[in-house]
């Protein structure tokens, strides 16, 4: 690796180490927020929905409790709706400040975008969508032109609708979070979400957002998981909200004021409460107990466990389409480690390309949800989570992937590591999937998500390490690693790759 790369990952742990001491989980008192909310029901004849403007009613009385302004339209037409955007950018033009929409109604997609029907929509065939609908990035170009600092986009909009023959594919398509945004759709993409019946008065998505809208101290993406969490539960499977987002700072559905930032004590006992949590039920073949603790702990590498048990136990009846230009791994949700798996691994220095050492694990045993390396020398969680390594021993799991992965998601591990001798560290980081790449190591050509991870030891050790992984397989193919001592010393620089390979996936 060049001398240029390797300042850029020097001056980033500066960088990463200040971030994280700021009180970034808050946002500032005077934030300016104002939400477009649309709920679009009286279409014509058969195409008519039951709940939509109940359910922008419904929104736009919680989010003005919450601080938002509102503009409000209800089974509004193109011209309205249009209108409605310019009224939203110009009320936000300059202010830095958050936008939100919020649309209930038809919506379908065309060449890759998203359309959201107006009432008064008339459409034969495709070439009537760009100009009978709104395409979602006319809102998304008004947010970017008044020079938003975060943008909330939530889409209710995936119900089964004759304007089908219109699109190019079911429902919506999944698209990435342009910077600064939370994307969020009530069913994961190329699927239809439920209306909800007139009795219930809101559409199922919505019902279990408001109520989740009224618990403000919840970090926005615990909100949305929840969301799914509840939805996924109450329809059995057949819809499950989707999420993207590329937000940098916390975000809260409260009245703006600041909350403040927990200590490292209050979150180690956070923590430990987890953990307490989490030993209870870990061997459980209940559904319920899984669904349970993520409601109560959305966050952290744990979740993830629990997120990929749950979904072992009752096998999710509906699947995310593939984004534009996704390579079909990347949508892999099997097992990543498999008996007679071998990864053969070169580790070199980053600065000079020099070997240090390689090495072969071979998949000897994969017990429940921990896979045996080379007969038990090593032991990994099915996340790929450490649990015994030559370094020592984990005590919840260290440095797993996510249950699914999906560009903009985030999660913080916590551990406890034993090293030989009997001193223990306590460990901190935090993850983040910050985009896809294909690349090409000895053991070929690879799809991956590429991984961000900065990580914090009670030693006063910092790691900072990107890795490539593609999800059918329990190794990263690829990862970078730099360490430094308390007072700056770097005493690790070295890069991983895969050089063999063998594993039987489709």
């Amino acid at each position: 690796m060049p001398n240029k790369t390797l300042r850029h990952w020097i001056q980033s742990f500066a960088v990463a180490a200040g971030l994280l001491t700021i009180a970034a989980s808050a946002q500032a008192p005077l934030d300016v927020r104002v939400a477009l909310v649309i709920g679009n029901a009286a279409y014509a004849g058969s195409a008519a929905l039951a709940n939509p403007a109940n359910d922008a009613r419904a929104m736009a009385d919680t989010l003005k409790q919450l601080g938002f302004t509102v503009v409000e339209l209800r089974d509004s037409g193109k011209t309205q709706m249009t209108e409605a955007i310019v009224k939203v950018r110009e009320a936000l033009k300059g202010k830095q400040g958050v936008g939100m929409l919020y649309y209930a109604g038809h919506g379908l997609q065309l060449d890759w975008r998203n359309y959201m029907v107006p009432v008064d929509a008339k459409m034969a065939s495709a070439a009537d969508v760009p100009n009978q609908s709104i395409d979602v990035n006319t809102v998304l170009d008004a947010f970017k032109g008044a020079g938003n600092r975060m943008n909330i986009l939530v889409l209710d909009a995936c119900r089964d609708n004759p304007f089908a023959a219109s699109a190019s594919g079911k429902g919506l398509a999944q698209v990435d979070a342009p910077p600064g945004t939370f994307l969020a759709y009530a069913t994961a993409p190329g699927n239809v979400a439920e209306d909800g019946d007139v009795k219930g008065g809101n559409g199922l998505y919505t019902q279990y957002l408001l109520e989740e809208l009224k618990k403000p101290t919840a970090r926005i993406e615990d909100v949305f998981k929840r969301v799914r969490l509840n939805v996924r539960k109450q329809s059995q499977g057949r819809q499950i909200p989707w999420e993207s987002t590329s937000l940098e700072d916390d975000f809260y559905f409260n009245r703006g004021v600041a909350l403040a930032k927990p200590d490292e004590a209050a979150k180690l006992v956070a923590f430990n409460a987890q953990k307490a949590d989490w030993a209870a039920i870990r061997d459980s073949t209940k559904p319920d107990d899984y669904f349970a603790f993520l409601q109560k702990h959305p966050q952290g590498e744990l979740a993830e466990e629990a997120q990929f048990k749950l979904d072992r136990l009752v096998k999710p009846k509906i699947v995310a389409a593939l984004g534009k230009d996704q390579d079909a791994n990347l949508a892999f949700s099997g097992e990543r480690f498999q008996v007679g798996d071998e990864y053969g691994v070169q580790v070199k220095d980053i600065l000079t390309g020099v070997p240090i050492r390689s090495f072969t694990s071979r998949v000897t045993a994969v017990k429940g949800d921990v896979a045996e390396i080379n007969n038990g020398a090593v032991l990994f969680t099915i996340l790929g989570g450490w649990i015994k390594t030559s370094y020592g021993q984990y005590n919840p799991p260290w440095g797993g992937g996510p249950a699914e992965y999906q560009v903009g998601k985030s999660w913080e591990p916590r551990s406890t590591e034993t090293i030989p001798g009997g001193q223990t560290n306590q460990l901190r980081g935090k993850s983040k999937i910050v985009g896809r790449e294909t690349i090409s190591v000895p053991a070929g050509k690879f799809s991956t998500y590429v991984i961000e991870f900065t990580g914090y030891s009670s030693n006063g050790s910092v790691y900072q390490k990107k890795a490539w992984v593609d999800p059918r397989f329990g190794y990263p193919i690829k990862s970078e690693l730099i360490g430094r001592r308390a007072g700056g010393t770097m005493f690790q620089s070295e890069v991983s790759e895969l050089v063999s390979l063998k594993a039987a996936r489709s």
